[in-house]
């Protein structure tokens, strides 16, 4: 039976990161995997199936929230650092490492939208990491919203940027957008009824709030994990895509791994971007327990 725990660790200047460690049943040490949330989400959000269908197969199994997010400590809340977020999941890996439960030979690491891009860069970077597991991954933030927003909407976007540096060079805290509205005024990042949906999920009362900091909207652009996707290998890479996702376009994933050297391999799916979570979940979780049944499991 798998027994789940509230842990935290330390990372840096004081602050300290929640989440839940999954424990399969029988002796360990177990080979574990290290899950993480995507843009402006909590571990609340979809992760725990994932979770729960990874330790049935005897994995140990670490869904961290991100700084400044859910559980963990940080400010602001809502913001988005995707380098310092990278940073604290390398302290996940060594928390892992530290728990007596889990063999640190054997970790791999899952990654989802926003953290699917994190994870292409730590299984590139950090070769404790055994395998990887992407899925519906950003590849390129400027690729991204070059073809997501419309240029009207990308002047009025740097503009409300610019405006927010101004203002915290006054000493005003930095400034919020909104992330899901279904009302085409608000200058939201997704209006789509799918991505309204899965954000608005049921999620304990604090744990998720409807806003983003707008220097995390600047920092998402630049950020460009795609380039870091031929260093992965050796290590062993899935990728999980959506074929009629637009909130980040197929085409830019389906791109990116053909850049991927061996081992890899490719799951498609017919939905769209959240449709990997819930309507597609036995799919995309049963290739990904697949994998880490290969790579990770055999001693």
């Amino acid at each position: 039976m798998t027994t789940r725990h509230d842990v935290e660790f330390p990372v840096d200047n004081g602050i300290t990161l929640r989440g839940w460690l999954y424990v399969p049943a029988g002796d360990g040490p177990h080979p574990a995997i290290t899950m993480a949330h995507g843009y402006a989400g909590t571990r609340e959000m979809a992760l725990e199936a994932f979770a729960c269908a990874f330790a049935e197969d005897g994995f140990a199994v670490l869904i961290h929230d991100h700084r400044n997010f859910g559980a963990s400590d940080g400010e602001p809340r809502n913001d988005i650092d995707p380098w310092q977020q990278i940073a604290d999941w390398r302290r996940a890996i060594s928390f892992l490492e530290a728990r007596p439960e889990v063999d640190p030979t054997r970790i791999g690491i899952w990654g989802t939208s926003f953290a699917g891009g994190h994870a292409l860069v730590l299984g590139a970077t950090d070769r404790r990491v055994r395998c990887v597991v992407s899925q519906i991954p950003t590849i390129s933030g400027y690729e991204q919203w070059q073809r997501k927003v419309s240029l009207e909407r990308i002047v009025e976007f740097d503009e409300a940027h610019n405006e927010d540096e101004r203002a915290q060079l006054r000493g005003e805290k930095p400034r919020y957008q909104t992330v899901v509205s279904d009302d085409h005024t608000v200058p939201a990042l997704f209006h789509s009824s799918d991505a309204i949906e899965f954000h608005r999920q049921a999620v304990p009362k604090g744990e998720w709030t409807n806003t983003a900091t707008m220097r995390s909207n600047r920092a998402s652009r630049m950020y460009e994990p795609g380039n870091w996707i031929g260093r992965v290998s050796p290590t062993p890479l899935l990728m999980i895509v959506e074929m009629n996702d637009t909130a980040i376009p197929a085409d830019l994933q389906l791109a990116a791994y053909q850049k991927a050297l061996p081992p890899k391999d490719l799951l498609t799916l017919p939905g769209g971007h959240f449709d990997a979570y819930l309507v597609h979940f036995e799919q995309s979780s049963g290739a990904a327990r697949e994998w880490f049944r290969t790579h990770l499991a055999a001693k």
